[in-house]
C-alpha cells in the first residue's frame, strides 16, 4: 500500500464544494434557513465527536467530568463538555513530548496516516503552542480564509503583501496557501519587520505595485509611517485598495486614512481554528462561517452563554477538523458579542462584534473592566497622535491598582496635551489614568512592533513584574 501524499490524502475539488468559496459562498447561504444550516451543523458535529472520543486528550479531560459517549446526542448537549485551552493543550505536550496526546495520530496505522502539517503560535504569552493539520482539516482552513478575501472583494489582478509572520508561525503559510490555491492573485510573503525590514517592505510594495496588505493593524498602520519617512504617499505611490486584517479595536478610520482612504476590511481567527468570523462588503458586523465553526459566546466569570448583544469568551468548536488534533470547545479568551441587528447582506449567517479584547489579558481598574487594546480606538480622536501607545499596570504600597498609557504623538508634548488625553482616557474608561508621552518610533523597543504580529500593549507589573 502506497502512503498518501497531502493532495491524495482528502478530494480537494469535493473540499470547495463542501466549503465554497466565491459567489458560490454567497449563493448558498443566502439561499439556505437557519434549520437547515443547524442540520448541517449537526452532522458534521456527530462526525467530530465520534473522533474525538478515540483521542486520548479528550478521554482524560472528558472523563475526568464523568461525561461518557452517550451523554452527548447533539450540539444541545455541547455545553455538558468542559471547554479547554492553551493551558490544556500544553499541560498535554509537557506530559507527552513533542506533539502531546490530542491529536491522534497515533489512531491511524503508520501506512495509513495522512500527512501531517506542523506549525506553532506565535508565543506572544509565552511558550509556543504546536498547531497540528491534516490535509482535510489544513485545507478548509484555507478555503475559509479566502472565502472572507473574496467576499470582501479580493480580485485575480490583485497583487497581495502580506505582513504575517513565517518561520514556524502559521500565519503567513496559510495565508499564503489560501491565496495560492484558491485565489488567482499574486501573494507577496514579506512577513514581520524582522523578516524583511520595514523599509525593505515599503520598496517591495512600491516595486511590484502592491494593490492589497493583508495583516495585522498595528503593523500595517506603522508600514505607512515608514512610506512617509521614504519620501512616498501611500495611496499614491503605493496604491493600495483594500486592506484585510486583525483590527481588534483599532480605528478603521485612522488605518484607513494612513493609506489615502483605503478599504479597511475585519477577520477574526486563532492558530487552532482558522478564520471563525469576518466581514462582507457591508462591514457591519463580522459574518460567522458557521458550516465550519460553531461559536458559542460565553460569560468571562461563568462559562455560561451570554445573551445575544452581551460581551464573553469565544469558545469555538471546529466541525471540519475530524482528521488531526479535533478541537470541541476550546477557550480562545478572546472577547467578543453577537450582533442584534439584521444582516443587510442576506446571508444566514450570524454576526458578531469583531474582537473586543482577551479575557485573560483584562485589567479590573477600581470596579471597572478594562481592556488594553481598547486604547488606540479611544486615542484615535486625537490627531497627534502616531497609532502607538502601550499600557503599564502598577500596584502601589496601599494595594491600589494604577495604569500609565505612554503614547507616541508628533510635535511638542506639554503640559496642556497631557490634560487632553487624561481627560479623553478618563471620560472614554471611566476612571482616571495617568499618561505619558513618546516621540514617534519611541515605544517600538516595548511594543515589538517590527518583530511581532500581535505587539505588546500590556506591561502588567503589578505582580512579578512580567507581561
Amino acid at each position: 500500500m502506497t502512503t498518501a501524499n497531502y493532495f491524495s490524502a482528502t478530494d480537494m475539488l469535493a473540499l470547495a464544494d463542501e466549503y465554497p468559496v466565491g459567489p458560490a459562498f454567497v449563493a448558498r447561504f443566502t439561499s439556505m434557513s437557519r434549520d437547515e444550516l443547524r442540520a448541517l451543523q449537526e452532522e458534521r458535529f456527530q462526525t467530530l465527536l465520534a473522533r474525538a472520543w478515540k483521542v486520548p486528550f479528550y478521554q482524560r479531560h472528558w472523563g475526568a467530568k464523568g461525561i461518557e459517549p452517550g451523554d452527548i446526542r447533539g450540539l444541545d448537549d455541547i455545553t455538558k463538555l468542559p471547554p479547554f485551552d492553551k493551558s490544556d493543550i500544553m499541560a498535554s505536550i509537557e506530559a507527552h513530548p513533542p506533539f502531546g496526546d490530542f491529536h491522534g495520530m497515533e489512531l491511524y496505522p503508520p501506512a495509513e496516516r495522512p500527512p501531517v502539517v506542523v506549525h506553532t503560535t506565535s508565543g506572544t504569552t509565552g511558550k509556543p503552542q504546536v498547531l497540528l493539520y491534516g490535509p482535510k482539516s489544513r485545507e478548509v482552513q484555507n478555503l475559509l480564509i479566502a472565502r472572507f478575501y473574496l467576499l470582501q472583494g479580493l480580485r485575480s489582478d490583485d497583487i497581495v503583501h502580506s505582513v504575517y509572520g513565517h518561520g514556524m508561525v502559521n500565519g503567513g503559510h496559510y495565508l499564503r496557501e489560501a491565496v495560492l490555491h484558491w485565489t488567482n492573485a499574486i501573494f507577496l510573503p514579506a512577513g514581520t519587520g524582522s523578516e524583511t525590514r520595514s523599509v525593505q517592505q515599503v520598496a517591495m510594495m512600491q516595486n511590484f505595485g502592491a494593490t492589497v496588505i493583508v495583516g495585522f493593524a498595528d503593523y500595517i498602520k506603522h508600514l505607512a509611517y515608514v512610506a512617509r519617512e521614504q519620501g512616498l504617499e501611500p495611496g499614491r505611490d503605493i496604491p493600495i485598495r483594500m486592506i484585510s486584517g486583525h483590527m481588534g479595536r483599532e480605528a478603521v478610520e485612522m488605518l484607513s486614512e494612513s493609506w489615502g482612504g483605503v478599504d479597511v476590511y475585519d477577520w477574526y481567527g486563532v492558530g487552532d481554528t482558522g478564520a471563525i468570523a469576518g466581514q462582507g462588503p457591508d462591514r457591519q458586523g463580522l459574518y460567522v462561517n458557521e458550516d465550519a465553526q460553531y461559536l458559542e459566546i460565553c460569560d468571562i466569570e461563568t462559562g455560561v452563554a451570554v445573551d445575544d448583544g452581551q460581551p464573553g469568551d469565544m469558545i469555538n468548536t471546529c466541525l471540519f477538523k475530524d482528521d488531526i488534533y479535533p478541537i470541541i470547545r476550546f477557550n480562545t479568551h478572546d472577547v467578543s458579542a453577537v450582533c442584534t441587528d439584521p444582516a443587510p447582506s442576506g446571508l444566514v449567517l450570524r454576526r458578531i462584534e469583531g474582537f473586543l479584547g482577551r479575557s485573560d489579558n483584562m485589567i479590573k481598574l477600581r470596579g471597572i473592566n478594562f481592556f488594553p487594546q481598547a486604547i488606540g480606538g479611544m486615542l484615535a480622536e486625537r490627531t497627534e497622535f502616531t497609532g502607538e501607545f502601550i499600557c503599564r499596570a502598577t500596584r502601589d504600597a496601599r494595594g491600589r491598582d494604577e495604569l500609565t498609557v505612554t503614547v507616541e504623538v508628533r510635535g511638542e508634548a506639554d503640559a496642556a496635551l497631557e490634560k487632553a488625553y487624561s481627560d479623553l482616557l478618563r471620560r472614554k474608561v471611566g476612571v482616571a489614568v495617568y499618561v505619558a508621552f513618546a516621540q514617534p518610533g519611541g515605544l517600538a523597543s516595548l511594543t515589538e512592533i517590527e518583530s511581532r504580529q500581535k505587539p505588546i500593549r500590556l506591561l502588567d507589573e503589578r505582580f512579578d513584574g512580567t507581561t
